[in-house]
This record gives structure tokens, sequence and C-alpha cells, in this order.
């Protein structure tokens, strides 16, 4: 795909109207995030690939941008093996730029290709997705110091059925949701909607843990909340039930991602 079809799907999508998208937007906040999920076969698709994430495509990355990413393996989807990277990004505009060097990058090609001719293919399939990110989202980065050992993340999708269904939940969660998911024990990630990609409209956001036990603590804590309850039924009143879908996978941070 080229700049100019690229820039044409941004245009004829109406998430990314939204002002994080903007050209010259605040300095330094996270505009954007872009998800590549790798849906991998049992075999050695799963030992290749974090051999080239780990060796060649972040250090490559790295060069070029100082960005945040995670790579998260999935240990509860629908698919597995599975391993999504996650990358955020200024603007549209930054990410393209990004890849733009990636791609001008020859040792990069060279070892990708390496990679992609092995005995057997190197992934099952792969998507990538454009999120918006909400003006709520909190900013990603490594904590300091980084955990021991990685931490457990829960990807949520909010599927819903107008955009007006989806400003009501970006309003649920910017009123009072994020303090509370916070309040019970987890740690906010990144929240936005989908601006390319499937299953629009809808609300993507992750939350951490420090691990499996601290999950179960919280989801018990949350449903209990008091903000909470009273939060959701002040949505049910003005929006009506949503969302109408959701969609949870948990992952564990990889042992090499450079936040974990």
């Amino acid at each position: 795909m080229n700049r100019r079809s690229f820039a044409g799907m941004i245009a004829a999508t109406p998430a990314l109207a939204n002002a994080a998208f903007a050209q010259g937007a605040s300095a330094k906040k996270t505009g954007c995030y872009s998800l590549q999920h790798y849906y991998l076969q049992l075999g050695t698709q799963a030992t290749r690939l974090a051999d080239y994430l780990s060796k060649t495509y972040l250090p490559a990355l790295a060069k070029v941008h100082s960005g945040p990413t995670l790579v998260l393996d999935a240990q509860l989807a629908p698919h597995l093996p599975l391993v999504t990277v996650v990358n955020g990004y200024q603007s549209v505009d930054q990410m393209w730029s990004i890849q733009s060097r990636l791609n001008a990058d020859k040792a990069f090609e060279a070892a990708t290709d390496a990679w992609q001719a092995g005995p057997e293919p190197p992934f099952d399939s792969m998507t990538s997705l454009v999120l918006d990110a909400a003006a709520f989202s909190p900013e990603l980065a490594p904590l300091d110091p980084q955990p021991k050992t990685p931490r457990v993340f829960e990807m949520r999708v909010y599927q819903t059925r107008t955009l007006k269904e989806l400003r009501g939940l970006k309003e649920r969660f910017a009123e009072a949701e994020v303090k509370i998911l916070a309040k019970a024990g987890s740690q906010p990630i990144l929240f936005g909607a989908t601006a390319i990609g499937p299953d629009n409209p809808n609300l993507t956001w992750m939350i951490a843990f420090e691990d499996m036990a601290a999950r179960e603590k919280f989801n018990a804590a949350f449903a209990a909340d008091p903000d909470w309850i009273k939060l959701r039924q002040q949505s049910l009143e003005r929006y009506g039930q949503i969302p109408s879908i959701r969609r949870i996978t948990l992952y564990r941070a990889a042992v090499y991602s450079p936040i974990r």
C-alpha cells in the first residue's frame, strides 16, 4: 500500500476525524497505536518469530523510533499461538515515516527475507490495525523499575452498533471508569477507537496486572465497587446496553518486550 492510498483510507474513516490525528496536536502525546496480530501454527513459527522480533525487528525499530513498543504472547484467545505487537506514535504521519525508514533499511530487509524463507511459512496469517488514542488514554511507557517477571495484560474490544454508542462508551471511560479500573487494582495501559481495522465502531482497551492472582482479585473488587455500579447504571439510562459485543484476550508480555 502506498502513502497516497493510505491517506485515502484515513480520509474515508470517520474515527480519524478526531483531534488526536491532527498534525501539530499536542507535542509528545501518543496520538495513535498500531497493532500487528501474528496468528501462528503449532511448530517452529513461534520460536522463529520470537527470534526475528527480538534480534531483528526491535533493534531496527529502536534506531528510527523512540516511541513505546509492547510485544505480547497470548495466553487465552480464540486462536493460539498468537503474538501481538503494539507500537505508539504521535501521529499517523509519524507512523508512516517510521515504516518508510524501516523499509529503506537493506540489512533489515535481508533479515526479514531470511526469517520468512524458513522451512515453514513465517505465520499462518497477520492482521494490522490502527487505534486512535483516546484523550483519556495514559501514556504507554516501561515501569521503573521493570517487573522481574512479565505482567499479565488483558485486551478488550468493545463493539458498539452506532457512533453515538461509541461516544457514550468513551464518555463513560473518561468520566470515571478509567479511575475505577485503577482503584480496583489494575494498571490502565491504553484506550483507543479502531480507526483502520475490523469490527467498527469499537473501543479497544488494555489493562495490566502483576499476575493472574492479581487479576482475579481485581475482578472481584471492580464488580463490587459502588462507583462502578453507579456509573454503569447512569450509562444504561443514557445510552442503553453498550457495548453490544465484547471480545477479551489475555496475554503475557514477551520476555524480550521493551515494555513488560
